[in-house]
């Protein structure tokens, strides 16, 4: 009988089976998954992004464009699914704490702390998320989930299960609320913890953390010369079978302290061996020590158990070095650097708890320092994570765009997370009347919405057709190409400084070749998408045209969603 074929399989063999899995013992998370109105409903509605182009920003003509949705994030990561696919380097969220407080809602009602399922909802809406989301990072993408006591045990248990224990990157605790939140019989809470994950530990892992060289978080001192270095022991941690050469005895004379690789009369002999009377090994080759030794990179003190030698470890500052676990700055403060910043920009602050924009700025940084990163955060709140993109462009001249989602239950994108982006992009003045300059940027605003159907799996023609109509948006931005240039009964254009970008979208294809006369003008690349009931229908169409790819809508698209569905 194979074991692979279940349907070979007897009822007594699938009874011994069933008896077998419920002995075996599980490490990890499991709990009662709970179906999301959400989530279902894609099974009978295909979502699709719609523009909004009053809300348009264009403050920076070579700059690039970020992109903010409105809308259930699982409707926006569903699309993203087909628009971004492998495409973000970096994951930022700040997703729900689930305190019993009701400050969230699974099925259109709010959980409260006396819900018995309150885990489980919570547990089910976060796990169709994180998996829509891993399949958009890049293989060196990096993810960041902020989090407070109540669910960081078993958000850290769920994502060793999606993205793997082996890429966990390490916790950070982030001091937000110095003062304390006071809860009865209960230890005052003054931090959150920020989980990171890689794609592929293997490929990246977490990025040199810039450290000034003149702050308060490490143990550096200046020597003579004005050059900064910390003292550390010259015996490592390693064994002496693992690096035998750096095993060797140093000689030191007791009065004078000088430093020897050689033996003479009155030296004592010093072996990088530790109070476990283990054998280690030096940080340094033997032929070096006596140089390092005359220009006072090392040295040896007597203490109390002999005579120790250290050496003066240099720091680059300008590549960094890795974040430390315990972030104490006042400037991670909710109250200074979150809540004021929301006050400054609104009169108010909207929420308790905002996240310090330095915070995330860090994070972000963490994860990847390069300059020309996108950066997605799909519970958008405030809009922390789009202004602190825009303000590391601004301090290094950076093209780092985001992707940010948020829906608009209580008006919180159009009278919060946009206003905001807004008026970072084109300045503002605070509450003490000073002009604060803009962060020139672009933006484009979406709106999730839906083309119905029957079924998914068995889309009607007609479904089809008007999908691909209205899908437009979503192609554009896959294919980086927002500007629409024209639309017709006929065909849809997008066009940017690098190419083209034409959805054909009728199932009549008389007019498809003065279409296609029409973009084989133009001194640029072009993608054309054409209306197809199969795949690859005209693949090998349109040749004569040099600068003219051919691809099929809407059936790579269903696929996608379809793909979805089963996650």
């Amino acid at each position: 009988m194979s074991r692979e074929n279940f349907s070979e399989w007897s009822k007594q063999d699938l009874i011994d089976e069933v008896k077998k899995l419920k002995k075996r013992k599980k490490y990890g998370i499991v709990w009662e998954d709970k179906p999301e109105k959400v989530v279902t409903e894609c099974k009978k509605k295909i979502p699709i992004l719609k523009e909004d182009i009053n809300r348009k920003i264009e403050k920076n003509k070579d700059g690039p464009v970020n992109i903010l949705i409105e809308g259930d994030n699982y409707h926006a990561l569903t699309v993203l699914n087909y628009t971004h696919k492998e495409k973000i380097d970096v994951i930022y969220i700040d997703p729900p704490y689930n305190t019993g407080a009701k400050t969230w809602k699974y099925n259109n009602d709010y959980v409260d702390g006396e819900d018995a399922f309150r885990h489980s909802k919570w547990l089910s809406f976060m796990e169709k998320r994180l998996k829509l989301s891993k399949n958009l990072l890049k293989n060196d993408g990096i993810i960041c989930l902020t989090i407070d006591e109540n669910e960081q045990a078993q958000l850290k248990l769920l994502c060793d299960e999606i993205f793997g224990e082996y890429n966990y990157l390490g916790t950070i605790c982030i001091r937000n609320n110095p003062s304390g939140r006071t809860r009865k019989s209960e230890i005052s809470l003054q931090h959150e913890y920020a989980i990171f994950y890689s794609k592929n530990k293997n490929i990246k892992g977490i990025s040199p953390f810039y450290v000034s060289p003149d702050n308060k978080t490490h143990n550096y001192k200046q020597d003579e010369n004005g050059k900064w270095y910390e003292k550390r022991n010259l015996r490592r941690g390693r064994k002496k079978e693992e690096r035998p050469k750096r095993y060797f005895p140093i000689f030191v004379n007791p009065k004078s302290l000088q430093i020897s690789i050689t033996n003479k009369p009155q030296l004592i002999e010093i072996l990088p061996v530790n109070d476990s009377g283990h054998q280690l090994t030096w940080d340094r080759e033997k032929e070096k020590i006596e140089e390092l030794y005359r220009k006072g990179e090392i040295w040896a003190e007597k203490i109390k158990k002999g005579y120790q030698i250290f050496f003066k470890f240099r720091p680059n500052f300008e590549l960094g070095e890795s974040p430390k676990s315990l972030w104490i700055d006042p400037k991670y403060s909710s109250r200074e650097h979150g809540i004021r910043i929301l006050k400054d920009l609104f009169g108010e602050s909207p929420f308790e708890y905002p996240k310090s924009l330095y915070a995330v700025i860090d994070c972000i940084t963490s994860m990847n320092c390069n300059k020309e990163i996108t950066v997605l955060d799909f519970f958008a709140g405030s809009g922390t994570t789009a202004h602190a993109v825009l303000e590391l462009n601004e301090r290094d001249e950076g093209k780092r765009r985001f992707i940010i989602c948020t829906n608009n239950e209580n008006k919180i994108c159009e009278e919060i997370c946009y206003p905001r982006v807004k008026k970072v992009i084109e300045g503002y003045k605070n509450l003490k009347g000073e002009k604060i300059e803009g962060l020139k940027s672009n933006l484009s605003y979406y709106k999730t919405d839906f083309v119905e159907t029957e079924n998914l799996d068995e889309a009607p023609d007609e479904d089809k057709i008007n999908l691909t109509y209205k899908a437009g948006e979503m192609i554009a931005i896959r294919e980086d190409t927002l500007e629409e240039k024209e639309k017709n009964d006929w065909w849809q254009i997008f066009e940017s400084k690098q190419k083209l970008i034409a959805i054909y979208f009728q199932e009549d294809k008389s007019k498809l070749q003065s279409l296609v006369e029409k973009l084989g003008n133009f001194d640029k690349e072009v993608v054309l998408y054409i209306f197809s009931w199969g795949k690859n229908e005209y693949a090998n169409e349109f040749t004569e045209y040099e600068n003219i790819t051919v691809k099929d809508i809407p059936e790579p698209l269903i696929e996608v969603y379809k793909e979805v569905a089963k996650l």
